[in-house]
């Protein structure tokens, strides 16, 4: 176990490596800077100059990438075109974005699982069919529409919940107030993510409970609440802990079009804005911050493969079962 472990820590640590590389080739090579515009004066021009060489922006594109990598190494993500350091406002943005996305995730999770188990138990009834109705909702509309179609209802004709930001003016830091603002980009991100998994836990559920050795279970006298909670849910948890793993990168795509729509003040806004101003060092450190979060979620997945499938403990290789 602890060999397999080990192995994907250094693949976790190999792919970061590669995904800084290919991000900061990339990103020095496109077309374009802040600095590039009409109406600076020769005073001005003179200081972008001295700032740009005092952080060493005026250096080859190799020596500030190992420059770069250094600092990286340190925690420091470096500074942006505005030469005010990233870290003073990037972790405020992410942590804003991990708060939407982890809330709407875990009520995801919460609801999808005991859901999904339910409606495996008991095929094609009420339950199953109105979750496959809001499942429907939840693939066939984008979540950018869904988002839209709440504000109007919501805010502009209920006026229940606020339509947009973070925060009423003045109530900053207020947690009520917050959660009322978190209802709708939340309730958003939950149904498109309610649908596959809903479908994903009762199908692979499913299948399980049609396993030989569910019935060499129930033949020595156990309980149906102990068969499907004890023997299948153990086993259907294998593909269920690859999903979420491998589905982050969209949630988090998706965490950044809802930012957007309800001015939520996380990673999205921020890299619209930055790709806007070409300001390519804070898209380079987004990319790093969510990169690090997609392998370190990966390789705690992995992690749980070692805890839920003792042949991964005993091979060191992922299984999926059948």
């Amino acid at each position: 176990m602890w060999k397999y472990i080990l192995y994907r820590t250094v693949q976790s640590v190999a792919v970061l490596f590669v995904v800084s590389s290919v991000a900061f080739v990339l990103m020095h090579l496109m077309p374009g800077n802040p600095w590039a515009s009409i109406g600076m004066t020769e005073e001005q021009y003179k200081w972008v100059d001295e700032q740009k060489h005092l952080h060493g922006l005026d250096l080859p594109i190799y020596e500030q990438y190992f420059r770069w990598l250094k600092g990286l190494a340190k925690g420091y993500l470096g500074v942006d075109y505005n030469f005010v350091p990233i870290d003073s406002y990037i972790w405020w943005h992410a942590k804003n974005s991990f708060i939407l996305l982890g809330t709407a995730w875990l009520i995801t999770l919460m609801v999808a699982i005991p859901w999904g188990i339910h409606n495996s138990t008991k095929p094609y009834g009420i339950s199953d069919r109105t979750a496959l109705f809001l499942g429907a909702i939840g693939f066939s509309v984008p979540g950018f529409v869904l988002g839209y179609w709440l504000q109007q209802i919501f805010s502009m004709q209920l006026l229940w919940l606020p339509p947009s930001s973070m925060h009423t003016p003045s109530k900053e830091g207020d947690l009520w107030d917050l959660v009322q603002h978190m209802i709708l980009p939340v309730a958003t991100l939950v149904m498109g993510m309610l649908a596959y998994y809903l479908k994903f836990v009762r199908d692979g559920m499913m299948e399980v409970l049609e396993s030989p050795f569910l019935m060499t279970a129930r033949a020595k006298g156990a309980s149906d609440r102990r068969v499907v909670y004890r023997h299948a849910l153990k086993n259907a948890l294998i593909p269920i802990i690859t999903l979420i793993a491998l589905d982050l990168p969209v949630l988090i795509s998706g965490s950044a079009i809802v930012e957007n729509v309800f001015n939520w003040y996380g990673l999205g806004p921020l890299m619209v804005t930055s790709a806007l101003k070409r300001n390519f060092p804070v898209l380079i450190a987004i990319i790093m911050v969510v990169s690090g979060f997609i392998v370190l979620a990966n390789w705690a997945a992995d992690l749980l493969y070692t805890l839920v499938d003792p042949r991964v403990r005993l091979t060191g290789k992922k299984s999926i079962a059948k």
